[in-house]
Parts: C-alpha cells; structure tokens; sequence
C-alpha cells in the first residue's frame, strides 16, 4: 500500500524565524516582476541541452571485426568509432573512384 507524504507547514513562529533569516541574509532578495519575466520553464532550457542535430545521420549497426582492428582504433584514444567511420568512408571513396571508369557504383553519399 503507498503512503501519502504530508507537508509539514511551519509553525506561526518557525514562519517568523525564516523570514527574519531571510531579511538579514545579504545574498537573498525578493524576485521582482523582471525576474520573473526572464524566467523560462525548465523543460524549454533542458530542450538546448546536448549534442546538436547532425546533418547527416548515421545508422547503429552490429558488427564483428577481429579484435586487433577493435584494438588498433580503441588505444587510439577518445574518438575511435569517429575515426573507425573515417576510414571506412576513405575506402568506400577509394572504390568508388576505382570502380567508376569500368561500371557503375550504386553506393551511397557518406
């Protein structure tokens, strides 16, 4: 069974003792109509948080490579599957111009 939380609302003189606090702390105000004009939701800031929109989208895969590939491009560092990606986008241009003066490439922009 889930229980209710009750708030516990402060006494008359407890509500005193805060707002004399309050009063004497150098550091807290009261907001004025500007501040609260300024204010935005929490949800509009939280939507410009993180990594922006990519242009170009890529695709979660599933693959198995040997473990010496995996090795070679993880010790280099923080931005492995990056430059994993770029290597990988060398040799398909690599191809493509290779294989285009004999036939036809259907292979996609990347």
């Amino acid at each position: 069974m889930k229980r209710k939380t009750r708030l516990l609302r402060p006494t008359i003189s407890e509500e005193a003792a805060i707002n004399r606090g309050i009063a004497t702390d150098s550091d807290t105000r009261e907001l004025e109509t500007a501040d609260f004009k300024r204010m935005q939701p929490l949800r509009e800031i939280l939507k410009r948080r993180g990594r922006p929109k990519s242009a170009t989208h890529k695709i979660p895969v599933t693959l198995r490579l040997d473990a010496q590939i995996v090795d070679f491009f993880r010790t280099s560092g923080h931005g492995w599957q990056t430059r994993m990606n770029d290597a990988l986008a060398g040799y398909v241009g690599r191809m493509r111009r290779t294989k285009a003066g004999r036939k036809a490439v259907d292979l996609p922009d990347g």
